[in-house]
């Protein structure tokens, strides 16, 4: 039997299929375009997305657990629900969701309240799931480098109560091994839910001053007010996706993304390892830039 992915192409989607080919699983990914997918050569492709319903269907044959991932979109709530009622239409009961960490809280973030529709829906419909619920990515700071290193200005408004921010690599770590859990289990386990964060809550005046250390310069925090963050995403995002990660910034100022207590301990269980520092990740993504 064997594992679906979608959203195999990105950033996390990749890398799970990755970890799943490195230990052995049958993987299939659903992929828009098989000739950008970069994926193992072992590796199922079927080309299609979540809203083809024939593609949908033809990938979801011999299959037994689905990780899901979809990015946020303007569809994407009608890409998660076609999704899962194809899966459920097929037989599978066996799910990993990705969703986000505090989607009942940041309740007015659509991609956060899509989210939470979907884990409703994964509960309501009686599969057997795990709901993985990631803080911001560290990768997410792709975007912001070049403003850092050039412009010695830290920018995304983190605020002063802390955001757990997680790894993209131990992310898809942690959701290969539950895969594997619920695939090779000899009936469906019950339902789970757990929060995907790095080992430090870091404010944005701490991560001004882990660039200022890594850089050897000074590297100012560019505040709480999310205009100028806005401004800058929407020349290269949709503007409707750039006031989005405004209503999240804002959410992240007011709230924090403050995980857990045992949230780092039950990580670091899980994987057998520290979690990624973003100091780690910090210094390589500059030495990158070099």
């Amino acid at each position: 039997m064997t594992i679906l992915i979608t959203g195999a192409t990105g950033r996390v989607g990749r890398q799970v299929a990755g970890q799943l080919v490195q230990r052995g699983a049958d993987v299939r990914a659903l992929v828009r375009d098989p000739s950008k997918a970069d994926l193992p050569p072992v590796v199922d492709i079927v080309q299609g997305d979540m809203l083809d319903i024939a593609a949908l269907r033809k990938a979801f044959v011999g299959v037994r657990t689905l990780f899901l991932l979809n990015a946020v979109a303007g569809d994407e709530f009608t890409q998660a629900f076609t999704a899962l009622n194809v899966a459920r239409e097929s037989g599978v009961r066996r799910v990993v969701y990705l969703s986000v960490m505090h989607a009942e809280r940041f309740a007015n973030v659509p991609h956060f309240a899509v989210k939470l529709a979907v884990e409703r829906l994964i509960e309501h419909a009686g599969f057997s799931a795990t709901m993985l619920r990631p803080a911001y990515f560290m990768d997410n700071e792709h975007m912001v480098r070049d403003v850092i290193l050039q412009h010695g200005v830290y920018p995304m408004p983190i605020g002063g109560r802390g955001v757990a921010m997680v790894d993209t690599g131990d992310i898809a770590e942690v959701a290969a091994l539950e895969l594997i859990r619920r695939h090779d289990g000899p009936e469906d386990l019950p339902n789970d839910a757990f929060n995907l964060v790095g080992p430090d809550t870091l404010t944005g005046a701490g991560l001004a001053a882990i660039w200022s250390d890594i850089t050897g310069r000074a590297i100012a925090y560019g505040g709480d007010d999310p205009t100028a963050f806005e401004a800058s995403l929407a020349n290269f995002l949709p503007r409707w996706m750039a006031y989005e990660m405004r209503l999240m910034a804002e959410r992240y100022v007011s709230d924090g993304m403050i995980p857990e207590a045992e949230d780092v301990e039950r990580l670091t269980r899980i994987l057998g390892r520290p979690l990624r520092a973003y100091r780690q990740f910090a210094t390589a993504l500059a030495r990158a830039a070099a």
